[in-house]
């Protein structure tokens, strides 16, 4: 049996057209979209068989699925990022005439790994056992192994794997490197779901451009972007801009351009992209986080690389975030409570220039060691092995939900990061963009006529606006409450903690580790549209652990050779830097 998340809501959509009835052989499918046939030659289709015909369905267009009659419905999707790629295969796979406009010239590897949990895992399988198979040949596993919370100041700096027990509390020497382990596995065994884990955004967006293109073409217009757009009223479509002047018809606009959306500044009035306030806090309606990220990554060996996925060191008004990300590569994040427009690195992964840099010639590596002084040296050695190049930097902005506001406008709709951007801790939100995809799919499929189009996207906003709050709620309370009530744990053994953040830290454990973690992660894999997939998720677990060691030893043994690993441009500045994601040279 399937378990639907609970921010989900189930919404029938009434309509008069939908009393109008035709048997399959009265009118047969345009799959070419080639002279379709209005509603009137439907009617009198209609009428042969029946002998009557609603008036509700003049100047309509009845919208066809393989199996149903009517022409396809045309969707213009704003943006190829993950979310709109993953509705394209979606509508394409239902038979909807879809077309991507996207302002990047051409494809090219750009872009660090993105974090699929287990419940996008299940949405992918339900889109399409082959895009699953493929995606599951390019992934990292990171659920099936150690993950959770560090103590940024005691971990003994040998990473080494010891329990998160309260021993450390009567016994001086019990250690104390883990304060709470997250019940990732435990919670994808729950629902039988495959263990959430990473994909390098290139592979994703190449496999899902393939399957794209393998229902049709030509989906995919680069280089032009979408810069507004017309609703011309109910049945009758939308009429969308493009950036070169030229405009294009469509039965529906997918707004799935990212944070700084061209088709949101328009329906929301945010007065321009990217249109920043005064203090710089404001940027198009989308207020500053309080926080700035510092990212890297490089190719190292520790004593818990095959033993741990990811791991979140905290101490004080600070955390540092490390994870495997395949290939021997591990990933970092450094979170700081710094003011907007602290620029001390580029945003691009070693791609871009250093020229907008308060000091292009400083240390990056060296400036966050600094920042970590008293640190466990398990932080340093990572760091140490970074090329400080390759160090980059983004101030964070998150929305609130949109309670208030539709995602919806006429035949426009809303998706992804464009209406529900949230902050990266949980790593949902690719995630939530391919949920966004699936519902609205499922949604627009069951609309039978034009008329019916713009109801069916307020369906859309009502089945996702409560799971995908929870959701950006949980994502910011994680950075508030390691930033502004965690600090190192209390412990009677020595002076690290002694603030009254410590000794809330201490108390908070035993709920955090048996009751807010379990729920807060099965809160999230419990939407699983393709039901439980027990056998599936162990034999790709099994098959993982043996190609992840041999690639991760490959990589190794090059390090050793004197090989140095540069990262790409990331999704941080995606646009900006098309190059390729990993190149490697030999010093």
């Amino acid at each position: 049996m399937k378990l639907l998340g609970s921010g989900l809501v189930a919404l029938a959509t009434a309509s008069s057209v939908g009393a109008f009835v035709l048997q399959p052989k009265a009118v047969q499918v345009n799959k070419n979209n080639v002279d379709q046939p209005k509603i009137g030659e439907l009617r009198m289709a209609a009428d042969e068989s029946f002998g009557f015909a609603t008036a509700a369905t003049k100047d309509l267009d009845l919208l066809g699925l393989p199996a149903r009659p009517g022409r396809p419905i045309k969707v213009a999707i704003a943006g190829g990022g993950v979310g709109g790629l993953t509705a394209a295969l979606c509508m394409l796979k239902k038979g909807f005439d879809v077309t991507v406009y996207e302002k990047t010239s051409a494809f090219a590897r750009f872009g660090g790994p993105i974090q699929f949990a287990s419940n996008a895992l299940s949405v992918l399988k339900e889109i399409d056992d082959k895009l699953f198979d493929r995606v599951m040949e390019k992934f990292t596993f990171t659920g099936t192994r150690t993950c959770g919370i560090k103590d940024g100041l005691r971990a003994d700096g040998s990473f080494r794997m010891t329990d998160d027990s309260i021993d450390y509390l009567w016994n001086p020497d019990a250690p104390a490197d883990w304060f709470v382990k997250f019940p990732l596995k435990e919670c994808a065994d729950l629902f039988g779901l495959p263990y959430t884990g990473v994909i390098d955004r290139p592979d994703l967006q190449e496999i899902l451009i393939d399957e794209c293109k393998a229902l049709k073409e030509d989906f995919i217009m680069n280089g032009n972007p979408v810069t507004a757009y017309e609703n011309k009223g109910k049945g009758k479509g939308v009429t969308v801009t493009l950036a070169d002047g030229s405009t294009v018809e469509a039965d529906v606009l997918i707004g799935a351009d990212g944070i700084w959306s061209a088709v949101r500044n328009q329906m929301y009035n945010e007065g321009g992209i990217k249109s920043t306030s005064k203090d710089g806090k404001v940027r198009q309606g989308c207020k500053y986080s309080g926080y700035t990220v510092f990212a890297g990554e490089t190719v190292l060996k520790t004593d818990d690389y095959y033993e741990t996925g990811y791991k979140v060191y905290i101490g004080p008004q600070r955390y540092f975030v490390t994870s495997d990300v395949g290939d021997g590569r591990v990933q970092w994040y450094a979170f700081f409570a710094l003011p907007p427009g602290t620029k001390k690195a580029p945003s691009g992964w070693g791609g871009s220039t250093r020229d907008t840099q308060s000091d292009p010639e400083e240390n990056l590596v060296e400036y966050i060691k600094s920042l970590h002084e008293g640190w466990t040296d398990e932080i340093m050695t990572v760091l140490d092995a970074t090329p400080p190049e390759s160090v980059e930097q983004r101030d964070l902005y998150d929305r609130p939900p949109e309670f208030f506001r539709s995602w919806a406008d006429g035949n426009v709709a809303l998706m992804g990061d464009a209406v529900h951007a949230m902050m990266p801790n949980l790593g949902q939100g690719g995630c939530q963009a391919i949920e966004d995809a699936y519902v609205l799919t499922e949604v627009l499929a069951k609309t039978k006529a034009t008329s019916m189009i713009p109801d069916s996207l307020q369906e859309y906003y009502r089945s996702r606006i409560l799971r995908a709050s929870a959701v950006q709620f949980l994502s910011r309370l994680a950075s508030d409450l390691i930033i502004n009530a965690f600090d190192t744990p209390w412990s009677p053994h020595d002076n690290l903690g002694k603030s009254w953040k410590s000794y809330l830290t201490f108390f908070w454990k035993p709920i955090l580790q048996y009751v807010i973690f379990p729920v807060q992660f099965a809160f999230l894999y419990s939407y699983y549209p393709s039901g439980r997939m027990d056998d599936i998720a162990e034999k790709l677990r099994d098959r993982w652990l043996v190609t992840h060691k041999e690639s991760a030893e490959a990589a190794f043994d090059r390090a050793a050779e004197g090989f140095v690993y540069e990262s790409g441009p990331s999704f941080f500045q995606k646009s900006e830097q098309p190059e390729t994601v990993l190149a490697a040279r030999r010093d």
